[in-house]
């Protein structure tokens, strides 16, 4: 029986790919399987990834035949997984040595449908210690007591897929899989439902995901159309909030945490192509129009003036062009 699976999307990261892939090496147990997900490489990742079938044990190449992004491959990957348990990397990261029996060890222990841990971010040479933001460890939690308050990080507002490990019981749930064709923010709907849905969860102080930031070609340092993404992410965040039977205690929450990624983009807007940043105000402005007003005007007069700032410049500009009042 499979123990664990292990989903590492890959696309174009041959020159990171050597690196995670002999940190699975050193995490490999004959009851561990790790699905490859090349979502259709153009560079030598899918060479990489057939010459590591024949030396990682365990592991399983399930090739793309249509680039589809982060969220389709992790899905495929899902698809595909035999584990009583579930974790996930990305194809540019890496682990420590032991980390994943530690893992599943923290999970069995503690019996809840999912657990979350800190995680090293690597900026060139710089290593930081990333925490949960969340103060209780070690112990079984409430997801949906997870969530609040509005005003401060809360467990949603750590969405790394593989800063954890999940229960097959999620998966067959429908709880796992991310939302298909979202190119950034994927995890955001992902953590959410996670934890307006599961039953149980916990926080370990475990460090072994070594998180690489500041890559060139990371989609987070890219300021194309596909950043925009984020937009249709917080919508479906909202809407299947505003379902819940706790939405008048959520709604907040999703609220300012839509309006506060929202002010980051357009405070770093000069990083986008032209055209994506007049797309950025004119989508940003029409979701700011979709919020309810009530809670939109209450995150507003919550937050500092650098967030706020230019949301409301932003909705003042969308009032003038409709002939609206703006408050």
């Amino acid at each position: 029986m499979v123990k664990l699976s292990v989903i590492v999307p890959f696309y174009n990261v041959q020159a990171f790919a050597p690196d995670m892939l002999q940190s699975l090496r050193a995490n490999s147990r004959p009851d561990f399987e790790f699905i490859l997900v090349d979502d259709r490489s153009t560079d030598d990742t899918p060479k990489i990834l057939e010459r590591a079938t024949r030396t990682l044990p365990g592991s399983v190449l399930v090739a793309r035949e249509t680039n589809g992004g982060l969220a389709t491959a992790r899905n495929t990957g899902i698809d595909a997984a035999r584990g009583e348990f579930l974790t996930f990397l990305d194809g540019d990261d890496w682990l420590a040595p032991g980390y994943l029996s530690q893992l599943l060890a923290a999970i069995e222990e503690l019996g809840t449908d999912f657990v979350r841990t800190d995680h090293v971010q690597c900026t060139d040479r710089v290593r930081v210690i990333t925490h949960v933001p969340h103060g209780r460890r070690g112990v079984v939690l409430n997801p949906r007591e997870a969530i609040l308050p509005a005003a401060r990080p809360t467990s949603v507002d750590y969405p790394f897929a593989w800063a954890g490990i999940y229960h097959r019981r999620l998966a067959d749930a429908g709880l796992l899989h991310f939302p298909d064709g979202l190119r950034t923010a994927e995890d955001r709907p992902w953590i959410w439902r996670l934890h307006r849905e599961a039953a149980s969860f916990a926080v370990v102080g475990l460090l072994g995901v070594f998180y690489r930031r500041g890559i060139a070609t990371s989609l987070t340092q890219i300021g194309d159309v596909r950043q925009l993404d984020f937009i249709r992410s917080f919508d479906q965040v909202l809407a299947e909030t505003a379902a819940d039977r706790d939405a008048d205690r959520f709604l907040p929450k999703a609220v300012r945490t839509y309006c506060a990624i929202i002010a980051h983009h357009l405070n770093s807007i000069e990083r986008f192509e032209p055209q994506v940043a007049r797309q950025l105000k004119t989508m940003s402005a029409a979701a700011l129009k979709r919020m309810p007003q009530d809670i939109l005007m209450e995150a507003l007069d919550s937050m500092g003036v650098d967030r706020s700032v230019p949301l409301r410049r932003l909705r003042r500009r969308l009032a003038s062009s409709t002939g609206t009042v703006a408050a």
